[in-house]
């Protein structure tokens, strides 16, 4: 699970299941001159703890697990996703319904001390809250710009290195090797010619001239796919992890994966630059 594809709308989420967790101890309805101990939690009501507390926490994990996946799960054609977002929903209606009714009927507990019925207590009052908040992100995330951001920055790298050098250190490239005896580098490694491109006198096609490699990121996971052309992905970039462009080709880029595979970005908007 890729924690850096996580976008603000996810942290929302996460947030309100936090809150709703919380909400979950705290007391169900208030009755005046009840005592404290004759009032239960929210977790002393079936039909509360089924319907808000373990529905909003379900689909807040669905909603999260299925952002960190690269491939989520489907069941039923449907993916993980929108089944949380199914029970996030679910999870606020039922909240709004215990509101008018936050005892279930036990109107009876402290006969004779309120004449109006219980009222809804603070946990009923945050579940409801928490529900809605919840909801609302995981129904608007994929919707508005601003939660659609990543919820972790990626880290800046130190500069970009040109096509064929060897990446700094932790970028992954599989390639990369130790200079043989007199600091020469050994066929196959990055910059150098194999030794089949050695024979035949066919050294790698440079990339343009007018073209610079750098460092970049996407806003959203994006695929990758093969330089032939077809369209089955060979990859998926995530967010909050940098890739090296190597080669333009109009408004398309190739880019180069951590372990070294290399296809065309075919949407590069809203890409940022290293």
């Amino acid at each position: 699970m890729n924690i850096r594809s996580l976008t603000r709308g996810d942290g929302v989420v996460i947030g309100a299941a936090v809150l709703l967790f919380i909400a979950s101890f705290l007391d169900l309805y208030s009755i005046d001159g009840a005592p404290d101990d004759v009032i239960p939690s929210l977790w002393g009501s079936g039909p509360v703890v089924l319907g808000v507390v373990l529905a909003g926490i379900i689909g807040a994990a669905l909603v999260v697990v299925s952002r960190g996946l690269p491939q989520p799960p489907k069941a039923a054609g449907l993916d993980l996703g929108q089944f949380g977002v199914a029970f996030t929903v679910f999870a606020a209606w039922s909240a709004l319904g215990n509101i008018f009714d936050p005892a279930g009927g036990a109107n009876n507990i402290t006969s004779g001390s309120s004449t109006d019925g219980p009222d809804s207590g603070l946990g009923l009052i945050l579940a409801l809250v928490a529900t809605l908040i919840m909801a609302a992100a995981a129904v608007a995330t994929p919707l508005v710009p601003a939660l659609k951001g990543s919820l972790m920055p990626a880290a800046r790298p130190a500069a970009p290195q040109p096509y064929g050098a060897q990446p700094p250190a932790g970028y992954g490239y599989p390639g990369a090797q130790q200079a043989g005896f007199g600091g020469q580098p050994q066929p196959g490694q990055p910059g150098q010619p194999f030794p089949d491109q050695q024979q035949h006198g066919q050294p790698a096609a440079p990339p343009a001239a007018d073209f610079s490699p750098f460092w970049f990121a996407v806003p959203v996971p994006r695929q990758l796919f093969p330089e032939d052309g077809s369209q089955t992905p060979i990859a998926e970039l995530a967010p909050g992890t940098w890739y090296l462009a190597v080669e333009q080709r109009g408004p398309a880029l190739v880019a180069q994966t951590q372990d070294g595979r290399r296809g065309v970005l075919q949407d590069t908007s809203g890409i940022q630059r290293g």
